[in-house]
Formats: C-alpha cells, structure tokens, sequence
C-alpha cells in the first residue's frame, strides 16, 4: 500500500495542516494544495480537511506574483507539534537559509510530523537536513541545480513523491494530484473524483507521471528519429556526445542528422545541442553557488574560455555577470541576432562537435 501523506492520528476528527509561506512562494503551488482540501470539505459535507497559514514572524508573506497573504500565525508560536506541515516556496527557494525556520522544521521532525513541500519547498527542506534518506522531487526547472548541490539524496523526476513521513511535489498543478492521490486514499477515489470534476481536471495523473511536456507537444515536431537525437541530447549535457554518437543511436548517418535539424528546426545539430548545453549552464549559474569552471564542466564544456564566449554570444552576458545580476536584460550590443550565436566557421572542436557545411545529396524520403 502506498505511504499516505498526512499523519494518521487517532479519532475521527478533520486532517490539520500547516502550511508555512517562504517569501515568494509561488500562488498556484499553493492553491494546489488548499483548493482540493477546501473542495474536499464542500463536496463531503464534512470537516475533512482544516489549514492554516505560517510565517516566520507571523507577518504576511508575498509571493513571487506580488501578492501577499495574511499568515495565522508565527513557526514560533505553535505550543504543539503539528501533524502535518507543508512548506511552499518559489522563486529563489534554493537561496533561503533561515536557521530558525530550519530548527523548528527539525524539531518538528523529531516529534513526528509528517513534513512535506511543493514547488522549490525541496531545497528549504534540504538546507534544513530533512530530506536525507528520503526520496524526492522538484520542479523539473530546478532538477539539474537541485542534484549538483545535493549529490547524495535520491532526487527522483516525479510530479510528486511521497516516503514514509516526507513528501515532496514538483509545483504547478502537480500539487492538485498529489492532494488527489491522499483524498482518494482516506476517503475514497468516488471523492478525489468529485473534487477533481470541479477541477475540470480530467484524470488524476499518478506521482510518477512525467513533469514536462513530451518532446513532440514541445517542439510541435512528429520525426521519430529526430525526437530520439534530441532526447540523447538532453540526457547527455555533462559528457557531450559527437554528431557521429547521436547519429549511430538513433540510425541515421551524420549528414541525415543535420538535414533533418534543416528541415524541422531550421538549424544545425551543433547549434541546437550547443543551446541546450548553455540553459543548463545559465540554470546552474543562477540556481547553484558552483564555481563558474564547474559549471562549464557540467555542461559539457572542457574550455572556460570557450563557454564564457558561446555564454556571451548566447546570451550578451559574461557567466560572472550572469551569476552577479540573473535575469538582467540581454545586451544586444553583446548577443548575436537572432540566438544564432555560432557562424559556419565557429570552432567546436574543442567539445568534440564540429558544425561544418554540407551538400543536401539525398532525398527527403531517405529521413521517413
């Protein structure tokens, strides 16, 4: 039988939870949460579920939309454990360390609450120590930062992770399945159905659904062969494969696997694995404290030089000025047009991706 979420408490009485606010928290992760416990309490005509909101200081907290909510209460002014605490945070979560939300969160632990966390809530849990041993999960956004930092807990790509007294969820709607999941397990699936009906939800989607779109509702691209080379590509940023190992996996020969990119992307197989590499790079800039020569490493790069030119030319930034100033607008006196950051003649050789030209000397039936 799968672990249930929320402690199991003798009585009769309602499921209690806290749920405490990390500044910019995200609005939607949090409505995951409430809405299906409030609908639940409607829909049965009972007290099924009660909530309330904490702060650190007991002040309200705005989330990463601006708005700001009204906390019950203070962490601090709890005189009995809770049963179940949820963290939810948001933007920034992998940079909160407060030590003494972190303490109350332990001590809470040690006396038995069951503690859980949406959206970037996983990293708040993990600064405080509580996540050791424990599967989980995060936003998929925040996945590759989340596992360079934490190399050493079981970091699982689900929409949402529950193992004995932890649970963790991916964020967005995701939250909304896993309150399902525990509705249907206390009170029954003819519930979590009802509740999910007001949702217009149409199927309650399990925890080890995929986080992220398929590959082809992604890019709005059908070719087989050509979803294989990009699914290599993306499992594959630290050890950069050659255009002849992404080719002889999925079956084609090199210059097959650029005219397919030609055709659908209107781009090269160097450009577009050089692209990806460089996202990865720029989430690990702005999501981790890694050293800026490990992040080049961890994207696939053997040259610091290298990586802060293509960064530059991608992005019209140097990776320090990224990591002193994330999200500040592009320069385009710095950004090539267009993102087509790399000419014919640029050097790849040094990541063992050359991009030359070619002649176009088959035919488009030799790709289907």
């Amino acid at each position: 039988m799968a672990d249930r979420m929320f402690k199991r408490v003798a009585g009769t009485g309602p499921d209690k939870v806290v749920i405490v606010l990390i500044p910019n928290f995200s609005m939607i992760a949090l409505s995951g949460v409430v809405e299906p416990m409030r609908l639940a309490n409607r829909a049965s005509g009972k007290t099924l579920y009660e909530w309330e909101l904490a702060s650190r200081d007991g002040e309200p907290v705005q989330a990463s939309n601006g708005m700001a909510l009204v906390a019950n209460r203070s962490v601090a002014d709890f005189t009995q454990t809770p049963a179940n605490v949820i963290l939810c945070s948001g933007i920034d979560g992998h940079v909160y360390k407060d030590n003494a939300v972190f303490g109350w969160l332990r001590r809470w632990a040690r006396e038995g609450a069951h503690i859980g966390a949406v959206c970037t809530g996983a990293h708040v849990l993990a600064h405080a120590g509580l996540l050791k041993g424990y599967r989980c999960t995060i936003h998929w956004e925040n996945l590759d930062s989340f596992t360079e930092e934490f190399p050493d807990l079981d970091v699982r790509a689900e929409l949402f992770e529950v193992d004995r007294d932890r649970f963790t969820c991916a964020g967005g709607i995701a939250g909304l399945d896993m309150m399902l999941q525990e509705i249907a397990a206390k009170h029954g699936q003819e519930l979590a159905a009802a509740v999910a009906e007001q949702f217009m939800h149409e199927r309650m989607r399990e925890g080890h659904d995929d986080q992220r779109l398929p590959l082809q509702a992604r890019l709005r691209i059908s070719h087989p062969k050509l979803i294989r080379a990009i699914s290599e590509m993306e499992r594959n940023t630290e050890e950069a494969l050659t255009r002849d190992e992404i080719a002889d996996r999925v079956g084609l020969s090199r210059r097959q696997l650029e005219r397919l990119f030609r055709r659908y992307l209107n781009t090269s197989p160097a450009r577009y694995y050089l692209k990806i590499r460089l996202n990865r790079a720029r989430t690990l800039l702005t999501q981790t404290t890694m050293p800026v020569t490990e992040v080049a490493f961890a994207s696939g790069f053997t040259s610091a030089s290298h990586f802060s030119k293509c960064y530059r030319d991608m992005f019209g930034r140097t990776p320090r000025a990224e990591r002193r100033n994330p999200g500040a607008p592009i320069d385009e006196g710095l950004r090539d047009p267009g993102l087509d950051f790399l000419d014919a003649t640029s050097d790849l050789s040094e990541d063992g991706f050359e991009d030359d030209d070619f002649e176009d000397d088959f035919d488009d039936d030799e790709l289907d």
